[in-house]
């Protein structure tokens, strides 16, 4: 998707093209964000604003590498939004995002007091990320009232917002009831704690952005896609691989990694596509700067096959490197 240089609208994110906030500064659970400088281009601006104007979830799609899942954090932080990230994996439940109940802490409780415990399980709910973004003072005091001097849950993100981002990373992941059973949450903005009959609730007004991303591992529930705006994150040209590069290694010349990308592509006049991700370029360069391979010396070729030419990828446009034996 191209969008016309004509085209104009108003922005409820207008980012700068490239946005490189201060280390440390995104946080959230799981963060282990280093590099979360990003450059935008307008397609992705104009998803991001899509989302917000819609309240609907932002669904990521693209190659791995492609930035989907750094993206999220970087919008929290133009934003100044609060920023909350869940890796899904194949036991993650849909509740795991909304709470859950320590059972093992009650388990110990009651056989440390020798007695049975009261119905109320509202000592022992852990709020899960959207909870947190929800509704973030509800969470604080797990939706009822503290009891015997306790003290309220520390919001695991220390960013002061009413609103916040949310990054659900590779959905794609989990068993396809957990994008099913999203469906109500996310579209009505509201859940209930079924042990405690809490209800949590927000308002479009304080609404948190959800950004989802997909691998295309597994087929995704097609209500769940209808109920998802979409993007999907092309792999760069050229131009913008050395434009990613330079906004992550601003101290690197310009020529430096243009000569980086000369040697895994060829000439600007022969290269119109490539198959590189923006994270193995990066790598390539990261590990040329750290290790001081040049293009051309020897080890260069052994380098760009372990950073990106792996898997029995081969560059079309040069000879691909020889095939080597371990011994």
């Amino acid at each position: 998707m191209n969008i016309s240089s004509e085209f104009s609208y108003t922005k409820i994110f207008d980012p700068p093209r490239l946005h490189r906030p201060d280390k440390g500064k995104v946080g959230g659970p799981a963060d282990q964000r280093q590099y979360p400088v990003y450059v935008y281009t307008d397609e992705i601006v104009l998803a991001v604003n899509v989302a917000l104007a819609t309240g609907r979830p932002l669904l990521v799609r693209g190659d791995s590498g492609s930035g989907k899942s750094s993206l999220a954090a970087n919008v929290a932080d133009c934003l100044g939004w609060r920023y909350y990230e869940k890796v899904i994996t194949s036991r993650t439940q849909a509740s795991d995002l909304l709470w859950e109940i320590d059972w093992l802490r009650r388990l110990h409780d009651a056989q440390s007091r020798q007695a049975a415990l009261s119905e109320d399980y509202t000592p022992y709910v852990v709020p899960g990320i959207l909870w947190w973004a929800f509704d973030r003072d509800s969470a604080k005091y797990r939706g009822g009232k503290l009891k015997d001097n306790s003290k309220p849950l520390d919001d695991p993100c220390t960013v002061d917002h009413s609103r916040a981002v949310v990054l659900l990373d590779e959905i794609d992941k989990a068993d396809p009831d957990v994008p099913n059973n999203l469906l109500v949450p996310l579209g009505s903005l509201q859940f209930q704690v079924q042990e405690t009959g809490v209800c949590v609730v927000t308002n479009r007004e304080q609404a948190p952005l959800i950004v989802i991303t997909t691998n295309e591992e597994r087929e995704l529930p097609k209500a769940f896609l209808r109920r998802c705006v979409e993007v999907e994150l092309q792999l760069p040209d050229r131009a913008r691989l050395i434009e990613i590069a330079q906004a992550h290694f601003p101290e690197t010349d310009n020529e430096t990694i243009a000569q980086l990308a000369n040697a895994l592509f060829g000439s600007e006049q022969e290269t119109e596509k490539n198959d590189v991700s923006p994270a193995e370029f990066i790598d390539t360069l990261r590990a040329y700067e750290e290790l001081k391979i040049k293009p051309g010396t020897p080890g260069w070729d052994e380098l760009v096959g372990i950073t990106v030419w792996k898997h029995g990828r081969t560059n079309v446009l040069k000879a691909p490197p020889r095939e080597r034996s371990i011994s």
